[in-house]
C-alpha cells in the first residue's frame, strides 16, 4: 500500500478554540436566520476553517472537509450539550502523495467502519480508527485509485452507498466541453479499498452532493448548471438515478429541457434524463440530504434538505439558502425555502455548504465563509 510521505508536520493535531471575540457578532447573525415556526438555529461550532463536507463517526465525531484551505477537521461535542467543545485539525496544508501528486481540496470526508475516507481530486485517503486517535492521526492509507488531476470541477464529494460501494464523482474540467473519456462528468462507485471502479452516472456536470433513498436506495444528486448562458439559465438540477449508465445531458442539455446552443446540435432533450426539480439558477446546490431523523415533524420524513451556496457573480443574490423538496414517492412536489437569511442588505455573510441528519434528528448546516457549523432544531 502507498502511503503519504511529508506528514510530521501536516499530521500534528490541532486544537482551535471554538470561544472567540468573533462569537456575539456570528450569534448577532444567526439571530436574523429565519426557519419555520417551531424550528431553532443555534450555533453547533465556531472556527471550522472553510467548512464544506460533513461525516459523522460511530462515536460522535463530525468530521469537516474544506475546498480552499486544504484542511480536514474533527469537530468534538464531548460533553453532549449540542455545542462543540474543541475543533481538531486532522490533515493540514502541504501534503505530498507518495507518487508526487498534491493532496488538495479535501472537500468530501466519508465514515466506514472506523475509517474515515477523505477525497482530494486526484486521489481518496483512508485515515483507519481514526476516532481512537484524534489527537495524533495514524499515517492514511491511498487507495488505489486515480482521478484527473485538473482543479476544475475537481473537488470532490463522498458518500457510501446502502450497497457498501463509496461513491465518488468526476466533475467536468471546464465550464462547458465535450471530452471523449469515460470518467468525464460522471459519478463512479469502487469497493471500500478502491478497487472495482466503475461508472454509474454519466452527462453531469459537477455534482457536490447526494445522498441515497432511505426506501430504494437509488442515488440522488444535486448538479451546478452551465455558467455560460447568463444570469437566469440554466437551473440547477435535483437528479435521480434510477439504473446505472444513465446519461443526465452534460453538455448537450440543460434543466432537461434545454439544448445547448453549441454542444446540443443534432441531439434530442427525450434522449437524456431530465431533472426530478429544476433548482433555481446558478443557485450552486450542493450538500443534500433526506431527513431521515424523528425529531422534525412527520411530514419531513424521507424529504430533501438541499444546501444553497449561493451565485456568487450573479448582480442579484439568489442562493444563501436551505432549501426543501418534498416528494410523493419518486416524484417531486414542491421546491421551497426552510432556512435564509445569509444574505443582508444585499451582502452574504454566511454561504450554506452542506447539511447532515444527527442521531437526535437535528439538521447541522456548514457554511465556509462564516467557518461555522450550525445546528437546527425542532420543538412543538
Amino acid at each position: 500500500m502507498r502511503l503519504i510521505k511529508h506528514l510530521s508536520v501536516a499530521l500534528v493535531a490541532a486544537v482551535v478554540s471554538i470561544h472567540g471575540l468573533a462569537a456575539a457578532d456570528l450569534a448577532e447573525q444567526v439571530s436574523k436566520l429565519r426557519v419555520p415556526k417551531g424550528f431553532k438555529v443555534s450555533i453547533y461550532a465556531e472556527n471550522v476553517p472553510n467548512a464544506r463536507g460533513m461525516a459523522l463517526g460511530a462515536k460522535g465525531t463530525l468530521f469537516v472537509g474544506t475546498r480552499d484551505v486544504d484542511t480536514v477537521h474533527a469537530v468534538v461535542d464531548s460533553d453532549g450539550d449540542q455545542k462543540a467543545d474543541k475543533v481538531l485539525q486532522i490533515i493540514g496544508p502541504g501534503v505530498v502523495l507518495a507518487d508526487g501528486a498534491k493532496f488538495d481540496m479535501p472537500h468530501g470526508v466519508a465514515f466506514r467502519d472506523g475509517a474515515l475516507y477523505v477525497s482530494s481530486v486526484s486521489r481518496i485517503i483512508r485515515f483507519d480508527d481514526i476516532e481512537a486517535h484524534l489527537e495524533s492521526p495514524p499515517t492514511p492509507v491511498v487507495l488505489p485509485v486515480k482521478f484527473s488531476e485538473t482543479a476544475q470541477h475537481g473537488w470532490k464529494y463522498i458518500a457510501f452507498g446502502p450497497d457498501g460501494k463509496l461513491y465518488v464523482p468526476q466533475g467536468a474540467w471546464c465550464n462547458a466541453c465535450d471530452f471523449p473519456d469515460e470518467l468525464f462528468g460522471s459519478i463512479t462507485r469502487m469497493n471500500a479499498d478502491g478497487t472495482g471502479l466503475e461508472v454509474i452516472a454519466k452527462g453531469v456536470r459537477n455534482t457536490i452532493g447526494f445522498d441515497f433513498h432511505p426506501e430504494t436506495g437509488e442515488l440522488w444528486f444535486t448538479e451546478n448548471g452551465d455558467d455560460r448562458l447568463g444570469e437566469n439559465l440554466p437551473g440547477d438540477e435535483l437528479n435521480r438515478l434510477s439504473a446505472p449508465g444513465q446519461h443526465f445531458g452534460f453538455p448537450y442539455v440543460h434543466q432537461g429541457d434545454l439544448l445547448d446552443p453549441y454542444f446540443g446540435k443534432g441531439k434530442k432533450v427525450e434522449d437524456y434524463v431530465a431533472p426530478a426539480q429544476v433548482l433555481g439558477p446558478h443557485v450552486a446546490a450542493l450538500g443534500m440530504r433526506f431527513y431521515t431523523g424523528k425529531m422534525f415533524p412527520k411530514e419531513y420524513r424521507d424529504q430533501i434538505f438541499i444546501a444553497e451556496h449561493g451565485s456568487g457573480g450573479a448582480r442579484e443574490k439568489i442562493g444563501y439558502r436551505v432549501m426543501l423538496v418534498r416528494l410523493d414517492g419518486n416524484k417531486a412536489v414542491s421546491y421551497e425555502v426552510f432556512a435564509e437569511g445569509w444574505v443582508q442588505e444585499g451582502k452574504a455573510w454566511g454561504r450554506p455548504t452542506d447539511v447532515l441528519v444527527m442521531p437526535d434528528g437535528a439538521l447541522l448546516v456548514a457554511d465556509d465563509r462564516a467557518n461555522a457549523i450550525y445546528r437546527i432544531s425542532y420543538k412543538k
